[in-house]
C-alpha cells in the first residue's frame, strides 16, 4: 500500500541556504494493508520528517514515495485516502472555535451534498467507533476536553473520510498513561478493519505492544527492520541494543548495552544498504559510524 524506496530529504540551512543538512538517507520501507509498523528512534534521527514526505507536506530531495502504486502529490483526493494525527493535540485545534468544527471542515471539503440530519448520524457513528460519547464532545471548545478526548476526535474526522493509511505521529507522548492504552487499543482495533498505521514513536514499550514490524532510525538511516518479536528479541544492531538496554526495568540495574563482536553485515559479505541477516529481518553495518 505504502512504500518508500531510497528516500533521501535534505534541508537547506544558513542564512543564504548555502549549507544543506541531511535529515533523511536511503530509507526504504513498506506497509501493507491491516498492518502498524513502528517507526522507532531518538529525538533527532528522522521519524516525523518521514512522517511528513509520507504526508506531502515536504518533498523528498531524491528517492520515491508511493501509494497505492501512485506517487504521493498533497491534495484533496490524495487526504481522503491517507491522513496524519500529530503529537500534541491541543496545537490541532482552534481554541477560538469549538472542538468539534473539524467535522464541519471536512463537511465542507468532501461531502458538501450531505444532508445534515445524515451527516449528523455519520458524526456520531465515527465519535462512539472511537468510543467517545456525542453528548460530552460535541458543543465543547478545546479547553474544555482533555488530550485524550481530542486525539479521539482527531482520529474520529480521519475515519469520516475512510482512510487507508494512518500517519500516527509521536500521539500518545503528551497523555496520560491510562489515556495512552485506550488510544493505543483504538488504533489495534481499526488495525483489525484493515487500516494501515506507521506508528511514529520514541517509546519502545508502545511500538512493542502495538506494532507487527518495527523500523530502527538513527540519524536519519534505517539501521534494523524486521518483525517486531525479532527485532525486540534478538536485536542485530549495537544501536538497537542501547535503546533496548534503556528501558528502565522494575528490580533491575541498568546495564550497558551488550557489544557485537563480530559485525554480521560484513561478515556475511554484505556491501551496501541492509543486510537480510534471516527471513525478513535486515540489518546495517554495525560500524555504521565510520564506514
Amino acid at each position: 500500500m505504502l512504500e518508500l524506496r531510497d528516500v533521501t530529504k535534505e534541508f537547506r540551512i544558513g542564512a543564504f541556504g548555502g549549507r544543506s543538512v541531511t535529515a533523511v538517507k536511503d530509507v526504504s520501507f513498506e506497509v501493507v494493508p491491516g498492518e502498524v509498523v513502528s517507526l522507532i528512534g531518538e529525538s533527532g534521527s528522522g521519524k516525523s520528517t518521514i512522517g511528513r514526505l509520507i504526508l506531502g507536506l515536504n518533498a523528498a530531495t531524491s528517492g520515491s514515495i508511493t501509494f497505492e502504486g501512485l506517487p504521493v502529490r498533497a491534495g484533496k483526493e490524495y487526504y481522503r485516502r491517507i491522513q496524519g494525527i500529530f503529537q500534541d493535540p491541543f496545537s490541532s485545534f482552534n481554541p477560538v472555535f469549538k472542538a468539534d468544527r473539524v467535522f464541519a471542515m471536512i463537511k465542507e471539503s468532501y461531502f458538501p451534498a450531505a444532508p445534515a440530519p445524515e451527516w449528523a448520524e455519520r458524526v456520531e457513528a465515527a465519535l462512539r467507533d472511537v468510543r467517545l460519547n456525542p453528548g460530552q464532545v460535541l458543543g465543547k471548545y478545546p479547553h474544555q476536553l482533555s488530550g485524550g478526548q481530542l486525539q479521539r476526535l482527531l482520529i474520529a474526522r480521519a475515519l469520516l473520510l475512510d482512510i487507508k493509511l494512518l500517519v500516527a505521529d509521536e500521539i500518545t507522548s503528551m497523555l496520560d498513561a491510562s489515556t495512552r492504552i485506550d488510544v493505543l487499543n483504538l488504533l489495534a482495533e481499526l488495525k483489525i478493519r484493515g487500516l494501515g498505521v506507521l506508528y511514529i514513536t520514541h517509546d519502545l514499550s508502545l511500538g512493542n505492544y502495538l506494532a507487527e514490524r518495527t523500523v530502527v532510525l538513527r540519524r536519519g538511516s534505517v539501521v534494523e527492520m524486521g518483525p517486531t518479536e525479532r527485532v525486540f528479541g534478538d536485536p542485530l544492531h549495537p544501536y538497537t541494543r542501547e535503546l533496548l538496554s534503556a528501558v528502565p526495568r522494575l528490580h533491575e540495574a541498568w546495564d550497558d548495552a551488550v557489544p557485537v563482536d563480530v559485525c554480521r553485515y560484513h561478515e556475511q559479505g554484505a556491501s551496501g544498504g541492509l543486510l537480510e541477516a534471516e527471513p525478513g529481518h535486515f540489518v546495517a553495518c554495525a560500524r555504521l559510524a565510520t564506514c
